[in-house]
């Protein structure tokens, strides 16, 4: 499983990029908010990975920050949202945005969104809400929003030592989700607690 590729730019279109890995070109499908931020062609670039298996078919998913790339995982999981519509999902509402219009229950602003409707909304909201929250993704402010920011950079570690351990991705998200740990809880901690419920 591909979970980050660094390579050159060798070209690249508003819904995807073509990274030079080596001498190897990787196909990588990105949303527009990736898409804006891209510096130039030839330009060094480092994108965190998603790898959808199919039967058929490969396809790798990319995003610049960790963030996007966790909010996509999120959203593959609801019913009814496959890897297409969650990144399109992405390149109409920015994470922030989007964790606050699921915590809001913002039915309204989400169905603005192309191709999601009343329903879809609605069961984004039902699936996601309490898992935004449990994440620390809830976008508080002031000192908390401090702590879930580490908090979650420990999770990102921690889920990439893992990936590396050979888990699966898929696996290691849901295993994080359903982790309860304290705010600042150093990677250690954070760790053995993943692996233990990995084990069970």
């Amino acid at each position: 499983m591909i979970a980050l590729l660094t390579g050159k730019i060798a070209s690249k279109s508003p819904d995807s990029v073509i990274l030079d890995v080596n001498g190897v070109g990787y196909l990588v499908q990105i949303p527009f908010s990736t898409f804006f931020a891209l510096p130039e062609d030839g330009a060094i670039l480092t994108l965190n990975i998603h790898t959808n298996v199919k039967e058929d078919a490969i396809t790798l998913y990319g995003f610049l920050t960790p963030l996007e790339k966790l909010f996509f995982q999120l959203l593959i999981t609801v019913s009814g949202v496959g890897p297409k519509l969650a990144k399109d999902i992405l390149s109409n509402i920015q994470p922030n945005e989007l964790s606050a219009a699921l915590c809001r229950g913002d039915i309204v602003r989400l169905s603005f969104i192309p191709r999601i409707g009343k329903e879809t909304s609605e069961r984004l909201v039902l699936e996601l809400k309490e898992k935004v929250v449990k994440l620390g993704l809830a976008g508080d402010s002031g000192r908390d929003a401090t702590l879930s920011k580490q908090d979650r950079s420990v999770r990102d570690d921690v889920a990439s030592a893992l990936v590396n351990l050979g888990y699966k991705e898929a696996i290691v998200t849901k295993a994080l989700m359903d982790l309860d740990t304290v705010a600042d809880a150093p990677m250690e901690t954070v760790l053995k607690l993943a692996l233990k419920r990995l084990m069970k």
